[in-house]
């Protein structure tokens, strides 16, 4: 079904082929990867790349912070198309006016600065960009994980909120060339499967390993020409999950027919990699072989075909429940007990995002309904498609009535099912998503109060099947159906009457409408001489997901008020890590305030003269986490941690580079362990690292640092920072982006 092939490989005569007559160098340049990431590179060095951007996204969670900073840094109009959507925090139930007073900020802004709106509901963030945006050759930049239009032809990165600021300052997004995989397709899907199907097979055999974390996918091969472009864009935006930086496609006649559909020809060419392209690792990947596959909680990598999952389910379930216990001790899971009756059987299903709510996705889900019913017992089914245009047209050819028909319901669109602001199933409900993710609390349950759902991700098309048999876990291809296809239309009217488009028509006198929850950023402080960080949180998981860093769902809807935000911090993973960050915070504000705190001066005491080391030691908070950082690109996982005075990450890697930048951007320092190298302190403990200011601005990487534990005994430890660019280092002393900026100005 699909190989990994850990050693480097040239694409020869359409085929991978180990041996060729160029050097692997010469071969790099040969990719489409090299090509397009060169043509947007100002560096002048092809290994340390400088990239601008073409155009930028952001939602409703993100643009306000994104605009805020930028223009506290002096920006007066966005250089470069950029589109601020209304698809996460659409719902205005949380919070009073807030959300929608978010919304308002975000078209004053548009009007002020030059920029396109979105309204809420019109479409969700990617499926905008994919319809208005994205093109052949261009690079798009967004403040969301799963910025990813590679199927378009277009380079797309999902980064946190100061990456952004920094383009709209005409400044650069600053990567080492990264190492390019090929995926390459062979096959044809079988009927019933779609393309999460494929995607989850993909996460699955790649994420565990690293196999690809921050490198380029470029996919390729005889597979693709069979794929429609639905399907190949809900392969595309899924591979976020697999940690991979960025993703390309080849483009052919189905892009083309795309383009031409959203009124964009002249953004189609075709990509295709040169004869000798060397790529670093490879994989294989036969559609033919791909079946139905369930991700159970809680990633897209804990996946199963659903035939393995059914003749398993009450000990995988099982697994599930205890894994959970261990996460949430307050909840009380009882999954394994949707084992019954001669199947497995789901509380709810939800097509909707940028990955279900699909054209594709939902016409063939219509298909199989056509005529059959959901049941009236505890299973319902919602979708969402991705867009109004897309709504329109399923309403054209009968897939929304044989939807609404069969006992489905059909909502706007929205991305709140995949972030948990929408569809919370009942307590210990399971619910099947064809969405991106489901981590803990991406439904919306609260399992640290008690309250505990699971999600499993699945393709519309088995989410349609189930539905079928009234909430039986069935695969698609276990059913008899004749897929139709149905040409897709557009109607770029809807957006014409709608959208606000003032890109490159700024009007400065705009005032900006500022909502009383819309607060402006806490003054932060320079990285001081020395450090002095209290362990606020002790994190033993394999890997912390940013929705555990700062939770997502309702927490979201305070996302313009750092101080506000900042509570939730945590708050669903260590409940006890915002009192811990502020008790240190309020001991550094009398320290910078003039006072001596005599339990600073006692720590300091262990390592050296108290009382010296006071005026020169900067004191705040520090999480540690094995590997930090995977999921939503959304930078409030680390900010949050800044606005209670963090100052320090400890982990022995970092899960995505997009965390890693925004703990930088934040004047986070991204101390590593050795891999393997004892960690054995707990929350309470403090960690001092002398000149820490001098070991950043000289580059220096091996950092010597002391733990000083609560027993009073103190142990030497070996940090590292890796790997840091100039403006990096500038960033970290300044303490944050935003002083970097002031400074500069």
């Amino acid at each position: 079904m699909i190989k990994l092939h850990d050693t480097g490989v040239f694409l020869a005569n359409g085929a991978p082929d180990s041996a060729a007559s160029l050097s692997p160098e010469e071969g790099r340049q040969k990719t489409m990867a090299w090509s397009i990431l060169q043509a947007h590179n100002t560096s002048g060095n092809p290994e340390h790349l400088q990239i601008r951007f073409d155009a930028m996204v952001s939602h409703d969670i993100t643009y306000v912070g994104i605009i805020q900073q930028a223009r506290a840094s002096g920006m007066k109009e966005f250089p470069i198309p950029y589109a601020l959507t209304n698809c996460h925090n659409s719902l205005c139930a949380v919070g009073g006016t807030i959300n929608e007073d978010d919304h308002v900020f975000g078209l004053s802004a548009a009007k002020k600065y030059g920029g396109i709106y979105v309204p809420a509901n019109q479409s969700v963030i990617h499926s905008y960009a994919r319809e208005q945006m994205a093109g052949c050759g261009k690079m798009i930049l967004g403040s969301d994980s799963h910025t990813r239009y590679g199927a378009l032809g277009t380079m797309a990165v999902g980064e946190g909120g100061p990456e952004l600021a920094k383009q709209l300052l005409k400044n650069t997004w600053d990567i080492p060339y990264p190492k390019v995989v090929l995926v390459y397709l062979t096959g044809t899907p079988k009927r019933g499967v779609g393309p999460h199907d494929v995607a989850i097979a993909l996460v699955k055999a790649t994420f565990a390993s690293g196999f690809v974390n921050n490198c380029v996918l470029e996919f390729a091969g005889p597979g693709i020409a069979a794929l429609p472009m639905d399907f190949r864009n809900g392969i595309d935006v899924m591979t976020t999950e697999t940690t991979c930086l960025s993703s390309i496609w080849e483009t052919d006649s189905e892009t083309e027919r795309f383009l031409k559909t959203h009124q964009r020809l002249e953004d189609f060419r075709e990509l295709h990699p040169d004869e000798g392209a060397y790529y670093d690792k490879y994989i294989e990947i036969d559609l033919s072989r791909i079946e139905p596959m369930i991700a159970l909680p809680f990633h897209p990598s804990n996946a199963w075909t659903i035939r393995e999952f059914l003749e398993n389910a009450t000990d995988i379930l099982a697994a599930v429940d205890a894994d959970a216990k261990q996460r949430f001790p307050k909840a009380t899971p009882h999954l394994f007990g949707k084992v019954h009756d001669g199947g497995v059987w789901a509380d709810q299903g939800v097509i909707a995002g940028c990955a279900g709510g699909l054209f594709d996705n939902i016409d063939e889900a219509a298909t199989i309904l056509r005529g059959g019913s959901c049941g009236n017992g505890y299973f319902s089914l919602d979708v969402y498609p991705t867009s109004v245009p897309v709504s329109l047209e399923l309403t054209k050819i009968g897939a929304t009535a044989a939807l609404l028909e069969s006992g489905a319901l059909i909502k706007p669109s929205f991305c709140g099912p995949c972030f948990g602001a929408g569809d919370v199933p009942a307590n210990n409900g399971l619910s099947l998503r064809h969405t991106t993710r489901n981590f803990p609390n991406r439904e919306g349950s609260k399992p640290a109060e008690g309250q505990f759902a699971g999600v499993c991700l699945m393709d519309a098309r088995s989410i349609a099947a189930t539905a079928l048999h009234g909430g039986k876990i069935t695969a698609a291809t276990d059913i008899n159906y004749e897929p139709v296809h149905h040409e897709y239309h557009f109607d770029k009217g809807v957006y014409d009457r709608r959208l606000y488009n003032g890109f490159g028509k700024p009007a400065p006198d705009t005032e900006l409408i500022l909502g009383p929850n819309i607060t402006d950023w806490p003054k932060m402080e320079p990285l001081a001489e020395n450090l002095l960080v209290e362990l606020a949180a002790v994190l033993r998981d394999d890997v912390t997901t940013t929705d555990e860093l700062i939770p997502s769902g309702e927490t979201s809807s305070y996302r313009s008020n750092p101080l506000r935000l900042a509570e939730f911090t945590l708050s669903r993973r260590e409940p006890a890590y915002v009192g811990r960050a502020k008790a240190a915070a309020m001991l550094e504000a009398e320290r910078l305030a003039g006072k001596a705190p005599e339990a600073l001066t006692a720590i300091l005491n262990r390592v050296g003269d108290g009382p010296e080391l006071l005026n020169t030691t900067q004191f705040g908070s520090c999480v540690f986490a094995n590997k930090p950082g995977d999921g939503s690109a959304r930078e409030q996982a680390a900010s949050c941690q800044k606005v209670l005075g963090g100052f320090a990450n400890i982990c022995y890697n970092f899960a995505t580079k997009r965390y890693r930048s925004n703990c930088i951007n934040w004047g986070i320092l991204p101390f590593t362990l050795d891999e393997g190298a004892p960690f054995p302190y707990e929350a309470g403990d403090f960690v001092f690292v002398p000149d820490i200011r001098g070991a950043v601005d000289a580059g220096v990487e091996d950092i010597p640092a002391k733990v000083i534990r609560k027993d009073g005994n103190v142990d030497d430890i070996l940090l590292h920072i890796q790997g840091l660019t100039e403006d990096e280092k500038e960033i970290l002393l300044d303490g944050c982006l935003m002083n970097y900026y002031a400074r500069r100005a």
